[in-house]
């Protein structure tokens, strides 16, 4: 028998319009470093069959270098549109080749394209979150705590994510890819995000698993704890065992139910059906 998400997730994959993918800067991106899809920041749109209203601009993992553009993209898009939620999946620009703050730039860059479109796409402008996965989960909360009056999401979404760049607890491959070499501890310390938590942060859900052996479970926790120092509504789901890169963790019998937990989530603050 079909759970009640796993159904809405094979309607939504049957049923939802075909993607479309937009560039961020249809000029031209600033900073760009040639003319390679690489160098072209994009977004790919998904847009659920019942829209409820909100929105998601999802940041895949890859160390600042590569992409997971199926099970932290499309796969997340397809879930979020599942429960009403229009997704926007963000081809950001990459380490080494290009470095901060291009990254974030770009993120934020997709955010104000999501809200200044708003009617367009079928969604409330102050229902637009963030979700990132691992290093596009230090993305969205780079987003979550250094941004504009355009560019602030309404709420983010933080799974297994790089959040401190600093020892002992810091990703390396993230750090390097995203700073070069030899960052200035200055710069390391405003982009360990669990320092920047305001009362303006926006309300937070984070899942982690504790034997998480790529990015230490301590990045998820020091930035719940921020949160809950700056009265920031947060929620945090830690579980024992699970590798790193789970994404639904659909073939998880324990950790499949990560999702279950977000879209209750979800519901109870009014971004999802």
């Amino acid at each position: 028998m079909l759970t009640r998400t796993a159904f809405f997730l094979l309607a939504a994959i049957s049923l939802a319009p075909a993607q479309k993918t937009e560039l961020l800067y249809p000029n031209g991106a600033p900073g760009a470093l040639g003319e390679a899809d690489e160098d072209k920041p994009s977004i790919a749109i998904y847009l659920p069959v019942k829209p409820f209203g909100s929105a998601v601009v999802v940041c895949p993992g890859g160390g600042y270098q590569h992409l997971a553009m199926d099970h932290e993209g499309k796969q997340i898009a397809e879930w979020l549109n599942a429960h009403g939620v229009a997704a926007f999946v963000l081809k950001y620009r990459l380490g080494p080749k290009y470095h901060h703050p291009v990254e974030m730039n770009d993120a934020q860059q997709a955010i104000r394209v999501v809200r200044s479109r708003a009617k367009e796409f079928g969604i409330v402008a102050n229902k637009i979150g963030v979700m990132g996965f691992s290093a596009g989960g230090h993305l969205a909360a780079t987003v979550s705590t250094h941004f504009d009056k355009d560019s602030r999401p309404d709420f983010a979404i933080l799974a297994y994510p790089v959040i401190t760049l600093k020892p002992p607890f810091a990703h390396r491959g993230s750090r390097q890819n995203l700073l070069g070499e030899a960052p200035d501890e200055a710069l390391i310390e405003n982009l360990s995000n669990e320092t920047q938590v305001t009362a303006q942060t926006p309300p937070t859900f984070l899942f982690s698993t504790v034997d998480d052996q790529a990015v230490p479970v301590e990045n998820s926790v020091q930035y719940f704890l921020a949160l809950r120092r700056s009265q920031v509504p947060a929620e945090m789901h830690l579980y024992e065992k699970g590798r790193h890169g789970l994404g639904l963790a659909q073939a998880d019998p324990v950790n499949k139910t990560w999702p279950d937990h977000l879209a209750v989530w979800l519901r109870v603050h009014g971004w999802a059906e």
